[in-house]
């Protein structure tokens, strides 16, 4: 079997190979990963018994965790849309902050609704909100709309239970510590909402917008639910999944806590409570909003378990003694967390899909963790940030979010590619300044690196 560069080259071309395919052929990325998966297999040597056996294990290892919790992750999503309660949240949001200070309040409606709703959905949902704000005269709407944008993609790459960091976490052995990366990316989301909210003010200043229709007014229910009832399904399970870290953080046994704060229970509990909170009149309407969640999910399970499989296979190969051997060198860990920003924020501008970037990098990430010898969740929940962070880097004409921000903003394509585009790439290389930074106070400062 290959070893050394020819190992990286072969490697390198396979990233290539699923750019070319997701991007110049429009091929699925799921298909792309899997013809991946054979490509590195075939080309390095592997005995064919040994990457079928590694394809079937890597997706079904990582399906195995991240399954269930994208399930109903989309399930409090949906329920959460469809209900009114995303719109309640966000009523309640602008009503603390005040209209004069709307650019903010979009922001951080942005950021709270992304956790549950894909960042695509939540802008469709609360478009009409800076549409409304806008036309009072008082904010440009192109800066209202760059804050609500950048809100909404900065937690759907940073703050699990959203996809990709969930997947990230998930294929780099990091279940365990996912308290403690829900508590770092909402750490680094604060200084990234301070600077695009400043930055979509000056951007958005001289963006000539259209008028959009308020499709997404429309579609609201005319009795939207408590906030209480629509905030439930958003905090409870980060709340308990929050209360097993602190547990573990204090080595404190307690069966129950240990039990009711695993992602997949503190997730499926908050389902249930969206369910039975924000649940329609009919059980045949509540039934049909499940099934929409159901098919929401799919399109993520099969890229992130092929994503899985893609890791599974790298794993097979001597990768992992020839990284051991490049970090004994004098390579630090700075410089893999530079990599992978790097390598997902290539993926990401190549291909559009910010969860396929998280999931790629990831897998190729899983494969040398082993020869790291992190122990800290700190170090596990820098690495998915940094994923994050390359994902982030940049959205473009390649991007769905990229479209939908622009259709029901009113923003020419121009005007989008000028305005959220380069803020896309201000919050990535934010994320991998903090990144860097926080590796150098908590782990070469302090003498724990």
């Amino acid at each position: 079997m290959l070893t050394g560069i020819p190992l990286l080259l072969v490697i390198a071309l396979s990233i290539v190979l699923i750019v070319v395919l997701t991007s110049r052929f429009k091929a699925h990325p799921f298909l792309a990963l899997i013809i991946a998966c054979f490509f590195v297999g075939i080309a390095s040597g592997m005995p064919l018994d040994l990457m079928i056996g590694s394809i079937q294990s890597g997706f079904g290892s990582l399906m195995q965790y991240i399954g269930i919790i994208v399930i109903f992750g989309s399930v409090i999503g949906v329920f959460l849309e469809k209900s009114g309660g995303a719109m309640r949240i966000a009523q309640q949001i602008i009503s603390l902050t005040g209209k004069g200070k709307t650019i903010p309040a979009l922001s951080i409606i942005g950021a709270v609704v992304s956790v549950p709703v894909y960042c695509d959905s939540g802008f469709i949902l609360l478009s009409g909100l800076a549409d409304k704000l806008g036309k009072l005269g008082k904010v440009n709407k192109a800066s209202l709309s760059l804050a609500l944008a950048s809100g909404l993609y900065t937690s759907h790459t940073l703050i699990p239970p959203t996809p990709g960091p969930i997947a990230a976490a998930g294929n780099i052995g990091a279940s365990a510590y996912l308290g403690t990366i829900i508590i770092t990316g909402i750490c680094f989301s604060i200084p990234i909402l301070i600077v695009t909210q400043w930055l979509s003010k000056k951007l958005g200043k001289n963006i000539k917008t259209e008028d959009v229709l308020d499709d997404a007014e429309t579609q609201e229910p005319r009795e939207l639910p408590s906030f209480a009832k629509a905030i439930t399904p958003v905090v409870l399970p980060i709340l308990l999944i929050a209360v097993g870290t602190v547990f573990r953080f204090l080595e404190i046994e307690n069966a129950i806590i240990e039990f009711i704060s695993n992602p997949m229970v503190a997730i499926f509990i908050g389902a249930l409570s969206a369910m039975f909170w924000l649940k329609p009149k009919g059980n045949k309407a509540a039934g049909n909003w499940f099934v929409e969640a159901i098919k929401i999910s799919g399109p993520i399970l099969i890229i992130t378990g092929a994503g899985g499989a893609f890791g599974g296979v790298l794993k097979a190969t001597p990768l992992q003694d020839f990284i051991a051997q490049w970090l004994a060198e004098g390579t630090g860990d700075l410089m893999v967390i530079v990599s992978i920003f790097v390598i997902s924020a290539i993926l990401k501008s190549a291909q559009g899909s910010s969860t396929s970037a998280m999931v790629i990098t990831s897998s190729l990430l899983a494969s040398i963790i082993p020869t790291l010898g992190w122990e800290n969740p700190l170090q596990f929940a820098f690495a998915v940030m940094a994923i994050g962070g390359g994902a982030m880097t940049v959205s473009h004409f390649n991007d769905s979010y990229f479209w939908v921000v622009s259709q029901f903003s009113g923003m020419s394509a121009k005007d989008t590619s000028r305005g959220y585009t380069l803020l896309t790439g201000v919050q990535g290389l934010l994320v991998l300044g903090l990144c860097l930074l926080g590796w150098l106070v908590f782990f070469i400062s302090i003498g724990d690196g």
